[in-house]
């Protein structure tokens, strides 16, 4: 389980890679935007409407009670995400909270292949089980925002398709150099040929 240590590392130091080229370099992730005017306005409702706790997530109108479920119905709704103190886009500090949690992200599919490294040897099926896999993952955490709460596709088709790649490429990574290559197993599927 050692050996996964530094894969999963070398794992992490790829996908953040792959995330600094998919939102630095080929530009900002396509999310709609408003005009100078509009912004200061609107986020001028928010700091009026909204207190200062905590950065959070509020759906408005709610949907909860008789006169938000009309709203709701009869939009416009907004699901917004609130961060009521800002923050620099591309500090230090968020880049470094990122990569730990891709390095977190990492380490747990490096131990999810260490367990199955006794039973699936071959370097091939592996990299398809972590194909799959990431694929699943990613379909079902940035397309389920699209499917129920009718967000808009673009947006998070394009996150899932870079933390697609991000998650293969970093388990292909551990699968393919950082398994141990022979590990004792009595599990059926797992027997070599001699």
């Amino acid at each position: 389980m050692i050996k996964v240590i530094p894969g999963a590392i070398l794992a992490a130091v790829a996908m953040f890679i792959i995330g600094f080229i998919a939102y630095g370099l080929l530009g900002s992730i396509p999310v709609s935007d408003v005009g100078d005017r509009e912004a200061a306005a609107i986020q001028s409702v928010l700091a009026e409407n909204m207190d200062n706790e905590a950065a959070r997530t509020v759906l408005v109108p709610s949907g909860s009670g008789e006169v938000q479920q009309r709203m709701y119905l009869d939009g416009p709704i907004a699901m917004i995400h609130y961060n009521p103190s800002g923050f620099e886009i591309g500090a230090g500090s968020t880049m470094l909270t990122g990569f730990i949690h891709m390095l977190v992200t990492a380490l747990i599919l490096g131990a999810a292949l260490y367990t199955l490294s006794g039973h699936v040897r071959d370097p091939g099926a592996r990299i398809s089980i972590v194909a799959l896999f990431g694929l699943a993952a990613s379909f079902f955490m940035n397309l389920a925002d699209p499917i129920w709460w009718h967000h808009d596709w673009l947006y998070h088709g394009y996150v899932f398709v870079i933390d697609a790649i991000s998650f293969v490429v970093g388990g292909a990574i551990i699968a393919r150099w950082f398994l141990p290559k022979h590990i004792a197993s009595d599990d059926r599927f797992g027997a070599e040929e001699n």
